[in-house]
């Protein structure tokens, strides 16, 4: 049996209520987030619940273009991000594991690929 664990997050950034810098969304605090580093992301909402995860080659432009593109399946649900935990994993292999284990242990409330349980 392979025992796989949710990793401890590296960088963790909140939506500010009343941001007075640049933002999106909210979150001002995506300089903290690696721009040419791999990895996985979890979004969750004001209750501690995890909306969605996802993993990127390239941590940053990926999790902004969650709150850009239209075909996002967050695109209807952003305003509902109010924390974004991020994990380093350079391994793709580690990332594709790590994505569905949390996807399917945490149950993600708008993953729609990956997902065994329903």
């Amino acid at each position: 049996m392979i025992l796989v664990t949710i990793p401890t997050p590296d960088v963790s950034i909140t939506k500010q209520v009343d941001p007075q810098l640049s933002h999106i969304y909210g979150f001002t605090d995506f300089i903290k987030i690696p721009r040419d580093m791999g990895g996985i992301f979890m979004f969750y909402n004001a209750n501690e619940e995890l909306l969605f995860v996802g993993k990127a080659r390239k941590l940053r432009p990926r999790i902004k273009k969650h709150f850009e593109d239209t075909t996002s399946p967050m695109k209807m649900h952003r305003e509902e991000v109010t924390k974004i935990d991020v994990c380093l994993i350079e391994d793709p292999v580690h990332r594709e594991i790590y994505e569905t284990y949390i996807v399917n242990e945490l149950k993600a409330k708008y993953n729609v690929e990956k997902v065994l349980f329903k």
